[in-house]
C-alpha cells in the first residue's frame, strides 16, 4: 500500500512538474503573440499612413501633369504669336526697304 502511494505521489509531482512546464511554455507564446500584435497593429497604422500619403501624391502629381500641360499650350500659343509678329514685321519691314 505504502509503496502504491509513493508510486502515484512521484506520478503526481512529475505530472505537476510538466503542468508548469507547459504553463511557462504557453505564457512565453502568449507574450511572443503580444508582441508581435503589437508589431502588426503598427505596420498597420504605418500602411495606412502611407496609403493616404501616397493618394495625396497621386493628387498632386495630376495637378503638376495638368499644370504642364496648361503651360505647354500657353507655350505653344505664345511660340505662334511670336512667329506671327515676325512674319508681321518682317512683312513691315519688307517694303520700308525697297
Amino acid at each position: 500500500h505504502e509503496q502504491l502511494l509513493k508510486i502515484m505521489e512521484e506520478r503526481m509531482m512529475d505530472v505537476e512538474q510538466k503542468l508548469r512546464l507547459v504553463k511557462r511554455l504557453l505564457q512565453d507564446k502568449v507574450n511572443q503573440l503580444k508582441e508581435q500584435l503589437s508589431k502588426n497593429t503598427k505596420a498597420d497604422a504605418m500602411v495606412k499612413d502611407l496609403y493616404v500619403e501616397n493618394a495625396q501624391l497621386l493628387k498632386a502629381l495630376e495637378m503638376t501633369e495638368q499644370r504642364q500641360k496648361t503651360a505647354e499650350r500657353k507655350n505653344y500659343l505664345l511660340e505662334e504669336k511670336i512667329a506671327n509678329l515676325n512674319r508681321i514685321v518682317k512683312n513691315l519691314a519688307s517694303p520700308s526697304f525697297n
